[in-house]
């Protein structure tokens, strides 16, 4: 504890997509984080940088720079999982990569926190990335524990794997999932009496049959997975448009 200046970097997950405030900006995670950081210590500041879109290459070379400008004591760091989606994907490299992010936050004097990938084995296409998720997340672990990072074990958080944790594009969390992560960051940074993100419990969703199943996973696919392949095609990114919502460290507005 004693944390005053908070910077998040990454894409969309950081970014806060799926959960928005009531004028549509985004909140997310790391704003929930922020503000239960700032309730507890005085002068508390929070930036963010995370992008939607942003690959992990994107994150290091434009965001890490500027995170450290900043001159911050804690730093939450997403990045890898736009990669893992692409075929082709080199794990290890990626994982090489965040592991120099990680060192020269570490060098820096900033305490991290990592997060692994979501088991992604109940969705329809993302599935197919399960076994580079699954070796990324064993980097992340061991990149961890040989800096000294923090780690939220998104894999094992099977909540997250409530579909009532997503929106509906299956990519991005709502509001439920962001505030379970909160959480989750909390507890592994030690963070004590901020709640528990296991609470509380849901009652199962009924099964689908397969002609349910089918017309919904139909449906995803033209309204979501289509567009997302087109953009790649062409070269194009969610995030290209978009600047960081918090570019400078400042004090944290709670909610009413």
């Amino acid at each position: 504890m004693g944390w005053t200046r908070y910077v998040a970097i990454g894409d969309s997950f950081s970014e806060g997509i799926g959960d928005e405030y009531p004028d549509g900006r985004p909140r997310g995670w790391a704003d929930r984080v922020a503000e239960a950081l700032a309730e507890r210590e005085d002068g508390f500041t929070y930036a963010n940088l995370a992008v939607r879109g942003k690959l992990l290459g994107q994150i290091i070379e434009t965001q890490l720079p500027a995170a450290l400008e900043l001159g911050p004591d804690l730093v939450s760091v997403s990045g890898g999982g736009n990669d893992l989606l692409r075929p082709g994907t080199d794990v290890d490299e990626l994982a090489a990569s965040m592991e120099q992010a990680v060192a020269r936050l570490r060098a820096a004097g900033a305490d991290v926190v990592l997060f692994t990938g979501v088991d992604p084995s109940d969705s329809a296409v993302i599935r197919l990335t399960r076994d580079r998720v699954a070796r990324y997340n064993d980097h992340l672990r061991d990149i961890a524990a040989r800096h000294g990072a923090h780690v939220v074990d998104q894999w094992t958080m099977q909540i997250l794997r409530d579909w009532r944790m997503w929106g509906i594009d299956r990519l991005h969390m709502s509001k439920e999932g962001h505030r379970r992560v909160a959480l989750a960051v909390l507890e592994a940074i030690g963070v004590p009496d901020a709640g528990d993100w296991r609470e509380p419990q849901l009652v199962p969703l009924p099964k689908l049959s397969r002609g349910a199943q089918l017309l919904f996973d139909v449906r995803w696919a033209r309204g979501h997975l289509l567009p997302w392949i087109g953009r790649r095609l062409r070269g194009h990114s969610s995030g290209d448009e978009v600047a960081a919502k918090r570019p400078t460290l400042e004090p944290v507005e709670l909610p009413g």
